[in-house]
């Protein structure tokens, strides 16, 4: 399954990268690409995060399903979805300027996010203390940069 998944992403990914560099709205095709890699990130943080809290009995395959794909996600490359740009300055993005002024706390995140993803396929099918265990770093990492770089929009 894991190389299934694998082979889709990729393609994916490769899918993706084509319509952003040869569709003539590069910049919303981006934005469209990484609203859509937030949207998995945050289904995959739902599955995971309703078990946690007791709102759905917790399943050792599902959880390490979910955990799985927030791994893989964490891996893509995202440097073609952020070109410059692309800021909460358009309609379409609630991603402020500073992400591009300050690439290097970025990076970092980045890095929290794939380092707290890979802690959470490791712990989540071990039990719901496990996996209970390893949400914390998990949803900081994700919190961590959209305090910071994500517009609030009402």
């Amino acid at each position: 399954m894991n190389r299934t998944f694998r082979i889709i992403t990729i393609t994916i990914s490769l899918v993706l990268t084509g319509s952003v560099i040869h569709a003539d709205g590069h910049i919303d095709a981006a934005i469209k690409a990484r609203q859509a890699q937030m949207q998995l990130y945050a289904f995959n943080l739902g599955t995971l995060g309703s078990m946690a809290k007791g709102q759905a009995e917790y399943d050792a395959t599902v959880a390490t399903t979910a955990a799985s794909n927030l791994a893989a996600l964490s891996m893509l490359d995202q440097s073609l979805i952020w070109p410059k740009g692309s800021d909460s300055g358009l309609a379409k993005s609630n991603a402020k300027i500073e992400i591009w002024t300050n690439f290097p706390d970025i990076m970092n995140k980045g890095k929290a996010m794939a380092d707290a993803a890979l802690l959470m396929k490791a712990a989540a099918g071990g039990g719901l203390d496990s996996m209970r265990g390893a949400m914390g770093p998990l949803g900081a990492s994700c919190g961590g940069c959209h305090k910071v770089y994500k517009e609030t929009r009402n």
